[in-house]
């Protein structure tokens, strides 16, 4: 994971460990994707050799975990939670509650019926 992880990196935004590892497995995610592409495409195209289709998985199965799409979490920005988000506002549930109760989402009001 360290490897991976910028030298150099503003704490100030993030909540807690969680969260640094997310942003961390989401950054190299986005870095090796179109490789991952690559040789998924490979892996499936059965008009190519056995052997280069082989290799392929062979490579794909030695990437690190952190180039896996599975590996992201949606966490909340505000406390860290892994549970409970709400993906467009990649907040929690209690959080999402009092900023929509304090005005602070916007077009998210109270529901009354």
């Amino acid at each position: 994971m360290a490897q991976f992880r910028a030298k150099k990196l503003d704490l100030s935004c993030f909540v807690n460990i969680r969260t640094i590892r997310d942003h961390t497995k989401r950054k190299v995610f986005e870095q090796y994707e179109t490789e991952r592409q690559a040789l998924r495409y490979i892996i499936r195209n059965t008009t190519l050799p056995p052997r280069t289709r082989a290799q392929a998985q062979l490579q794909l199965s030695q990437m690190h975990a952190y180039t896996r799409p599975t590996q992201i979490r949606n966490r909340c920005i505000e406390g860290g939670k892994g549970r409970g988000v709400f993906g467009d506002f990649r907040m929690a549930r209690f959080p999402f509650r009092l900023n929509a109760l304090a005005g602070n989402l916007p077009g998210v009001k109270k529901a009354s019926w």
